[in-house]
């Protein structure tokens, strides 16, 4: 265990050195007192530290804890150590992560929801406080080698691009000495936009020759902590593991998904019966524990047509593989720590869901997951599907299951992710092991847990206490408290007594047992929320009723008013309110009270940027626009990509094919309106422009394309329909290429690079009037000004 030591560890940085009280004239006096160089260290015997987050997993999927999906990596850690049954998280993922790395409640941490949707009020901002350190500077600051790999969804969507600022990236202000994944809420496990620490990177290899993020990351992450014992064997380490897995797209191999083929052909309805009486067998519930009862916005398995089960199907047999494939990489991590003989004075926290299995699927599921956010799911017909099956999983894929599956991934609760106000939003199976501080082994702990008693759990741990300032800034207490007691007694008195939960109006609160909850709204149903005073409160006491499945509010309505009052008490001290469900509102930044990164209607981008997500980049959807470019073409012709933005399930693209000016508009992936030029651009220097008129009349509509090469009109067609509200969550915009997947069949993924010089590209919004801002002569001054 960790041996406590007198440094002053309240105020970070602790001051490196200490004034000499008697300085000699001369180095070789005999009364000189040599004073050593101390090495900043944490406490002795202070674990190595490992966090294990996975994405969008359900409390009913994994093997470990009851569920259809083998998890033997997760299985082994907790044969060797302890499993939680009650513990929780937000309901949606970058709450829960800003409520892990910082210990404090996520509307204190200013996350209330996901980072795309912060207004300007204090909860719901995405900025975290400086009076909140976060959990990887608090060790770092006390001697701990940090790194994070893979998902952060943490970072202010206006300083998310290369230019910073920094202060929320994993290596700027949040204290991680080294970053490798990517930035924000979802990624292409076949082609991610990837960085390392702050520098965009691409993936060193493509998918044909074997490359997943999954595994890129892993060996990442087995390197780094490799080379940190090697060189710094007497200093521990914090690692934070946090996969996009098993967030949508599902992404697997076939291979990984065949193991599970005829597995789930019964259906989700039989799946949730047979998880139950897994979860059971296996003591993750009470034997008195009651299987809630299939919502009815969840349509039941039978009412399914019979020829669209197939798809529905490989949904779920593609999802089990990727959640496989993911437990089997977090087992090579685990094998590393024992190879390397450090396993047992690692504190690691394998945490299965970052809330729960989600429901954004809609009914049918999805080819492109991205038509869930354009409100375009209606396309994703099951003749649209069947004709995919084949396809799903793959790096032409974009995929996600059908609502259905999700529900059964969080038996035995009600409801899925983003419903923060059940279970089945929020409770998700974890698993601590450290051999030198736990003495037991397989065994299961029942306290209230949520992912905020994680930091000051590590702390305690690691003999460190909770700053009281950093930086000269004072520090808000933990919202969490430590969950070490328990860890060497399954008798020790719960000491998680009060807990509220809240998402776009989702909210529940948690008391010694009772749970008053209330859910707003259906995340897969679109369309006016109810007013808040409308919604219907439900009333469990979940130390008899451990599911909630019998609802107390009509004959206990003293005590629901009781837990009403205890909600907006801890919503008032926590910065929930004022609560806020708006949706398409908080999208847009001009309305949500944000920052945006481009200001103006135009935009001068350099040749070679990129990995530009969508918040760096002039927002161009809904009105009438313009993209010019100077480029050089050489000799033999153009040939190549000018400017892209979005990949494979949305986007634009405008590029040479055939030696002709060309644009692509990808509808979602429906379908690709394509725009060719008359003539071949010749060898030299050129300007390239194509006009993009807006048909109006609402958002998502159409438009006509004009093409023009040196002022001289050269092509036009239409656009028949338009996406509103987002191209892609992980691939930008990339000038000179197109990075990650192609937005336009026409060329490959990773070769298509124009073969001459971008040398500028102006995005230009249209003046009411449909002028744009800059003419063709403007666009060639300031271009050639910046060579």
């Amino acid at each position: 265990m960790t041996t406590p030591d007198n440094k002053p560890r309240s105020h970070l940085p602790m001051r490196n050195t200490v004034p000499a009280r008697f300085i000699p004239y001369d180095a070789k006096d005999p009364d000189m007192v040599k004073t050593p160089i101390e090495q900043l260290r944490p406490p002795e015997g202070a674990p190595n530290v490992l966090i294990v987050l996975i994405d969008d997993v359900g409390f009913g999927a994994s093997s470990a804890f009851g569920g259809p999906v083998a998890t033997p990596a997760a299985e082994k850690l907790a044969a060797g150590g302890l499993k939680y049954n009650r513990f929780h998280t937000t309901a949606i993922c970058s709450a829960t992560r800003a409520a892990l790395l910082s210990g404090r409640n996520h509307h204190n941490a200013g996350m209330a929801g996901i980072t795309e949707i912060a207004t300007g009020q204090p909860g719901y901002s995405s900025v975290l406080p400086n009076s909140i350190s976060p959990l990887a500077k608090t060790l770092k600051l006390n001697g701990y080698n940090t790194a994070q790999f893979g998902k952060c969804h943490e970072v202010p969507v206006w300083q998310s691009s290369p230019a910073g600022p920094f202060d929320q990236w994993p290596t700027g202000g949040g204290g991680f000495e080294y970053f490798y994944g990517f930035i924000g809420g979802e990624a292409h496990q076949w082609y991610p936009s990837l960085y390392e620490g702050t520098t965009p990177i691409e993936a060193p290899k493509s998918p044909e020759e074997g490359y997943h993020l999954m595994e890129d990351m892993t060996d990442k992450a087995i390197g780094w902590i490799q080379q940190q014992k090697s060189l710094a064997p007497n200093k521990p380490f914090f690692a934070y593991f946090a996969p996009g897995a098993t967030h949508a797209p599902h992404h697997v191999a076939k291979e990984w998904a065949d193991k599970y083929k005829g597995k789930f052909d019964a259906g989700w309805d039989a799946l949730r019966e047979e998880t139950f009486a897994r979860q059971k067998k296996l003591g993750v519930i009470p034997p008195d524990a009651q299987l809630t009862p299939r919502p009815k916005d969840v349509p039941g398995w039978d009412d399914m047509p019979e020829a669209f089960k197939p798809v529905l199907r490989r949904q779920m047999e593609v999802y089990a593989g990727f959640l496989e494939f993911t437990d089997y990489h977090v087992g090579r991590l685990i094998d590393n720590l024992e190879t390397l003989g450090i396993a047992d004075n690692t504190l690691i926290y394998y945490i299965i869901g970052d809330n729960g299995a989600s429901a954004e699927g809609s009914v049918n599921g999805c080819f492109n997951e991205m038509s869930y956010f354009n409100g375009l799911q209606s396309l994703e017909t099951a003749e649209y599907l069947t004709e995919r099956i084949d396809m799903l999983g793959g790096p032409d894929s974009y995929n996600h299951f059908a609502v259905g599956w999700a529900h059964a991934m969080n038996t035995p609760y009600q409801w899925t992710k983003q419903v923060a106000s059940h279970f089945g939003g929020t409770r998700n199976g974890t698993i601590v092991h450290w051999p030198k501080g736990i003495r037991a082994k397989g065994e299961q702990r029942t306290h209230f847990t949520h992912v905020i008693d994680v930091a000051p759990t590590i702390l305690e741990a690691a003999g460190l206490p909770q700053p009281v300032a950093v930086d000269g800034i004072s520090q808000d207490p933990f919202d969490g408290v430590s969950m070490l007691d328990s860890f060497n007694d399954a008798k020790a008195p719960e000491f998680h007594d009060t807990q509220y939960f809240e998402v776009m109006g989702n909210r529940a609160i948690y008391h010694k047992g009772w749970t008053a909850v209330t859910k707003h709204y259906t995340p897969w149903i679109m369309g006016p929320k109810p007013e808040l005073d409308d919604d219907v409160w439900e009333l469990y006491d979940t130390t008899t009723d451990w599911t909630q499945s019998k609802d107390l509010s009509k004959e206990m309505p003293d005590k629901l008013r009781e837990m009403q009052r205890l909600f907006i008490i801890e919503a008032v001290r926590n910065k929930v309110l004022p609560i806020d469900d708006r949706m398409m509102e908080k999208i847009n930044p001009d309305t949500a009270g944000r920052p945006i990164l481009v200001h103006g209607k135009t935009q001068l981008l350099a040749g070679g940027m990129g990995h530009l997500s969508e918040n760096c980049v002039l927002n161009v959807k809904n009105k009438s626009h313009s993209v010019t470019a100077q480029i050089v073409v050489p000799q033999g012709g153009a040939k190549g990509v000018i400017i892209a933005q979005g990949a494979d399930i949305g986007g634009w693209a405008l590029y040479a094919h055939d030696g002709k000016l060309k644009y692509c508009y990808n509808w979602g992936g429906f379908k690709h309106f394509m725009v060719e030029g008359a003539t071949p651009l010749p060898a030299g220097e050129h300007q390239v422009r194509m006009e993009f008129a807006y048909a109006g009349g609402g958002l998502g509509k159409g438009g006509k394309v004009t093409l023009y090469v040196n002022g001289q009109k050269d092509g036009e067609g239409e656009v028949g329909a338009t996406l509103a509200f987002i191209f892609s969550a992980d691939d930008g915009c990339d000038v000179g290429k197109d990075g990650g997947s192609a937005v336009s069949p026409d060329y490959k993924s990773g070769d298509n690079a124009f073969n001459g010089k971008v040398k500028a590209v102006l995005l230009s919004i249209a003046e009411d009037d449909g002028k744009h801002v800059l003419d063709p002569a403007d666009v060639i001054r300031i271009a050639m000004a910046r060579q």
